[in-house]
């Protein structure tokens, strides 16, 4: 999905094109288990809006922050959280080859 917002500071999903979204996952029998998205200028580490619009209790959370390299070639941070119920809670990512 995109950011209906085109902010580089804020997301916000296009409420018909989530609503289709959904719609597809539960007739194909699916649920969502990731949700990501990146911060452009802060560490990768869940907002406050991000906490208030948490609304999948069984996703996993990543977060991709590119504040130390921008939009240039460099590295990035990655981690991932659950968010229940306001309460974040920080997940070990192991990366398999």
């Amino acid at each position: 999905m995109i950011n209906a917002d085109r902010s580089p500071t804020f997301f916000r999903f296009d409420p018909q094109e989530q609503l289709r979204l959904y719609r597809e996952m539960d007739d194909a029998g699916e649920e969502i288990v990731v949700v990501y998205h990146s911060h452009t200028a802060t560490e990768a580490y869940p907002s406050r809006t991000d906490i208030s619009l948490a609304a999948e209790p069984q996703a996993h959370y990543l977060l991709v922050s590119t504040a130390e390299s921008g939009n240039q070639d460099g590295p990035v941070e990655v981690r991932s959280y659950r968010i229940l119920d306001g309460a974040v809670a920080e997940e070990e990512i192991e990366i398999t080859e």
